[in-house]
């Protein structure tokens, strides 16, 4: 292995650790919070974390294999299996993450028909279609068998090795990442940008209403004042900066793939190997940086791990108490 071989396979490590434990922290909190399992974007995020988990386990492992014996992991029949889940759970993320969009969408520009547009029975709906769309395409692709081991991602995933169906995968593969990507990205921009102009709209009148008080406050402290216009600022700053890391993550981690993967579709175009890897490792931190976006930076989820380390150190606390209580007690003399 060369250095740049070693470094990526450093990389796949730490993207395995950090997915497995963000994701196992974000279902910690779905199962101990009933307010988080009360709500509807708690149901997309259940699912999106249950692909990000399953990838983990199955996938990113097995690349990291491959990567190092620079070999198929396995037969050509646990292949396929592989890169039927590679190709279903990858489908299943991005089109979770439109969900997410479309609920935000509703939540924010619909508030008080929320309840009645995204109910229970809704989000199993937008699920329902979500892994309908996800196992149509990984069954077609594995029928086929244009699933298979792909040396320039060191992974079990789309690949074609036969000249024979050539147009066909072509074809395939432009019409899987049109309705997976390209659709996803679509749905992200139009919602939140939709988001983003209703937040600003807010930011705005809360800001003339504020400007308004500190005219009227003429003997208010000039620190007040200064305090009041920053924080009008970072309130306008936050809905822009949430709104890009959603798009800005998805693109940082989904496109170099896609673009990869359509270019490969011209044999003319030579392709660096460790740049595909890279490009498989950008999609491999999807799985680890999404539950900090969606779940664990948010109020919510992060006062349901405070709770819960609480309740952990208190318990610890209790029992190492209880310990020295009971050791103090058999240190006592008895009487003879």
């Amino acid at each position: 292995m060369d250095t740049a071989e070693v470094i990526l396979s450093v990389l796949v490590v730490v993207i395995i650790i950090v997915s497995l434990l963000s994701n196992i922290l974000v279902l910690i909190c779905f199962l101990y919070n009933p307010e988080i399992r009360k709500q509807v974007p708690g149901l997309f995020n259940l699912n999106l974390t249950f692909c990000n988990l399953l990838l983990t386990v199955s996938n990113m492992p097995l690349t990291l294999v491959g990567l190092v014996s620079k070999a198929q992991p396995g037969g050509d029949g646990f292949c396929q299996i592989v890169g039927f889940l590679e190709t279903f759970l990858s489908t299943n993320s991005m089109l979770s993450m439109a969900a997410l969009s479309i609920d935000r969408w509703i939540a924010v520009v619909f508030p008080l028909r929320y309840h009645s547009k995204m109910r229970h029975k809704d989000a199993a709906f937008v699920l329902g279609y979500t892994w309908a769309h996800s196992m149509s395409f990984s069954t077609v692709a594995t029928s086929l068998s244009w699933v298979g081991y792909h040396r320039l991602y060191a992974s079990c995933t789309l690949s074609n090795p036969r000249a024979s169906s050539r147009t066909q995968f072509v074809i395939f593969t432009v019409f899987f990442h049109s309705f997976t990507f390209l659709l996803s990205f679509i749905v992200l921009c139009v919602t939140y940008l939709k988001v983003l102009k209703v937040a600003r709209f807010h930011c705005k009148r809360i800001d003339v209403i504020t400007m308004q008080t500190l005219v009227l406050l003429v003997d208010i402290h000039p620190s007040v004042r200064q305090r009041c216009l920053e924080e009008q600022k970072r309130r306008r700053q936050r809905a822009t900066r949430k709104i890009s890391t959603f798009i800005g993550t998805f693109m940082l981690c989904f496109a170099p793939y896609v673009i990869t993967r359509i270019v490969e579709l011209f044999p003319a175009v030579p392709i660096n190997p460790h740049w595909g890897i890279v490009s498989k490792c950008l999609t491999y931190s999807k799985a680890a940086c999404d539950p900090f976006v969606y779940s664990l930076l948010r109020h919510q989820y992060k006062k349901t791990c405070t709770d819960i380390m609480n309740r952990l150190l208190k318990r610890s606390s209790l029992n190492a108490s209880g310990r020295r209580h009971e050791n103090q007690g058999n240190s006592l003399p008895t009487a003879e």
